[in-house]
């Protein structure tokens, strides 16, 4: 099975940008849905963005769009989360996720159940 491991976490001030990266190992995940999430404590975990690893078709929840990007690097076996304009309450701890069983498009109608392989996440906290 695929391992997944997220990094790029930290802390910044309201207004900054933070790039996380998950890398791919054992294995590759093509023709899967990749999402990163974010849990903190008191809220519910849901899908931030997601990509379809074949061809790149990403998605992106409301509350994020616009300051959110999610791409992928085929040869590194990374994907990418870049973050700006952190607001406070983006900090969380964030995971990267797939699963190659669920069909397209890969967006935030998952739920975390839905993914079988995870990362074991990093932190980001954002102070204003």
């Amino acid at each position: 099975q695929v391992h997944l491991a997220e990094s790029g976490g930290g802390s910044v001030q309201a207004g900054g940008a933070l790039r996380l990266s998950c890398l791919v190992s054992f294995g590759t995940i093509t023709n899967s849905c990749l999402a990163w999430f974010r849990h903190a404590p008191g809220k519910q975990r849901g899908v931030l963005a997601a990509i379809y690893t074949q061809g790149g078709e990403t998605h992106y929840r409301d509350s994020v769009n616009g300051r959110y990007t999610i791409t992928q690097d085929n040869a590194m076996n990374t994907y990418y989360l870049q973050m700006n304009i952190l607001k406070p309450e983006d900090t969380a701890m964030y995971y990267c996720a797939a699963d190659a069983l669920l069909p397209v498009p890969c967006d935030y109608r998952w739920s975390h159940a839905d993914f079988g392989a995870w990362g074991l996440g990093t932190q980001v906290t954002v102070s204003s």
